[in-house]
């Protein structure tokens, strides 16, 4: 089977622009989908996404700061609330006609979602449900990289978990024979893939090792759901050896885990990697749980040095296929899952 590497992007859909602590540090400029964006929290707490360009002089609003309503250009000091109208015109009357691009932004379970399409089609109920990093029970942390390459190699990256052994032998992967052979069921959802892979009485990896306390073999489960454009949920249980239950991925086992995955296109050949891990019943200044986003850390590096490597060769030829095997199941229905979107936005843009 072949498909092809490079895919479109798709602007009629929810994507991460940022954790939301990140803008209570202060504003934040972004590029998403080829245009430059201000995140920002006006002194009243409410969080806002504009065009990071004044319509004044055209000067970045993010060397301005927060009002209380809003944004204050640092050149001129017109404000503009997080509608995009402007707020305040100093010395003179507010000028309606001076408006900045905003875009529809949603703030909900530590994540900053925005709308980088049509305002009109930005529904609400769309935005995935995450309650975990609102759970005292987890202890998550939180994070971003960014990445050269297509958003959809990334995804790729998480629906084939084949490369564990090879790529992260010193932290989250472990053996790789017992990667090769683990039992695996994937499915086509309706707006993606999902699969749960399981690994009975193997040797743990190094991070299970020191996250979980396993002195012998362990028995691992884990599950993986991709959700069109760019998210993919995890969740992993590890037990020891003769405790797992092949059939619950919710199993609160010795060492459980849940992680969010998230692919923000900068542009068709570079996103933003965010991600968020929480270790189950561990508190997230334990020394357990430090270890282990140390080592999580660590891994996604070396998935960036091998998604960028991809990403430059199969730049020189785009148009070449890449081969799919049978382990490539849920890749394959991920891609399929994308090219639905895109068809749909395109004909949407035909109407």
């Amino acid at each position: 089977m072949t498909n092809f590497a490079m895919e479109p992007l798709v602007r009629n859909a929810w994507y991460i622009a940022g954790w939301s602590h990140e803008i209570d540090e202060g504003i934040l400029a972004r590029r998403i989908m080829n245009e430059n964006v201000v995140l920002f929290r006006t002194q009243n707490g409410d969080a806002g996404a504009l065009e990071d360009r004044c319509c004044h002089r055209g000067v970045k609003l993010s060397l301005g700061y927060a009002c209380a309503d809003g944004i204050t250009c640092g050149y001129h000091g017109l404000a503009f609330g997080t509608d995009g109208s402007c707020i305040d015109n100093p010395g003179e009357d507010p000028n309606p006609s001076f408006k900045v691009k905003h875009y529809p932004l949603v703030e909900k379970n530590k994540f900053l979602w925005i709308w980088m399409g049509d305002p009109a089609l930005a529904d609400e109920s769309l935005i995935i449900e995450f309650p975990y990093h609102d759970d005292p029970s987890y202890g998550f942390q939180y994070g971003h990289y960014p990445i050269n390459a297509n958003y959809m190699f990334m995804i790729d990256n998480l629906m084939d978990l084949t490369h564990l052994g090879y790529v992260h032998g010193s932290t989250i992967g472990g053996d790789t024979e017992n990667h090769n052979v683990a039992e695996l069921e994937t499915f086509q959802t309706e707006n993606g893939a999902r699969f749960v892979r399981w690994m009975g009485d193997v040797t743990p990896p190094p991070t299970f090792v020191s996250a979980g306390g396993f002195e012998g073999n362990i028995d691992r489960l884990a599950e993986f759901e991709y959700k069109a454009p760019a998210s993919v949920t995890q969740i992993a249980t590890v037990d020891d050896a003769g405790q797992g239950d092949k059939t619950n991925p919710n199993k609160e086992g010795k060492l459980g885990f849940r992680l969010f995955h998230h692919a923000t296109p900068v542009s068709e050949c570079e996103f933003i990697y965010f991600f968020s891990a929480g270790v189950h019943g561990v508190s997230v200044d334990s020394e357990p749980s430090k270890k282990f986003f140390e080592d999580i850390l660590e891994a996604f590096l070396e998935d960036k040095l091998f998604i960028e490597a991809q990403q430059d060769a199969v730049a020189e030829q785009p148009d070449r296929q890449l081969l799919l095997r049978q382990h490539d199941k849920a890749v394959a229905f991920a891609r399929q899952a994308i090219k639905r979107l895109q068809v749909q936005e395109t004909s949407l843009a035909a109407e």
